[in-house]
């Protein structure tokens, strides 16, 4: 358990983390919303909008991009190939690696599909000075270390189930 935090910086914290809480907050409600109009799942609409910017990926960066196991994207990909949206084929150069594009089918939903979070965020970033940006990257990243560290060490295993299951429900 973490140590109390002295007063002038207890409120600081609060105040980041219910910053942090919102826009978390905010960009699963505007996914949520965009997926069911587009009648996706919300793993599924971020696919999508990923390919539609980039054009193909193997699995494993697409994993890796949506922060999720490959056995958790496989799900994702098979529903997805199954209606139609997207297609996998193996890699000429690595008979290993499994190339993920998105069918005309695909790509046309991606299109009717306004905005997407990250869009979002991206405007609101792009009121910050250059200096800002990098300062704010600086933070985010020494954060991001920390609670990799935290989580692989005080939660391990359970935090991988529970994002199974999270999958599951999507």
């Amino acid at each position: 358990m973490a140590a109390p935090l002295p007063a002038g910086v207890k409120d600081d914290v609060q105040q980041i983390l219910e910053t942090i809480i919102y826009l978390y907050t905010e960009s699963r409600r505007i996914t949520k919303e965009l997926a069911r109009r587009a009648q996706l799942t919300g793993p599924q609409l971020t696919v999508v909008k990923i390919l539609e910017q980039i054009g193909e990926l193997s699995l494993s960066e697409l994993s890796e991009r949506i922060r999720a196991q490959n056995s958790t994207v496989t799900g994702i990909i098979d529903r997805m190939e199954r209606e139609g949206l997207v297609t996998r084929e193996r890699s000429k150069e690595d008979r290993r690696v499994v190339i993920i594009r998105l069918t005309p089918k695909g790509l046309a939903l991606a299109e009717d599909i306004p905005l997407e979070p990250m869009e979002v965020f991206q405007g609101a970033l792009t009121s910050l000075s250059k200096d800002e940006m990098r300062e704010l990257l600086r933070i985010l990243l020494k954060v991001s270390k920390r609670v990799k560290s935290i989580v692989r060490r005080d939660v391990g295993a359970p935090l991988e189930k529970a994002e199974k299951a999270e999958e599951r429900e999507s």
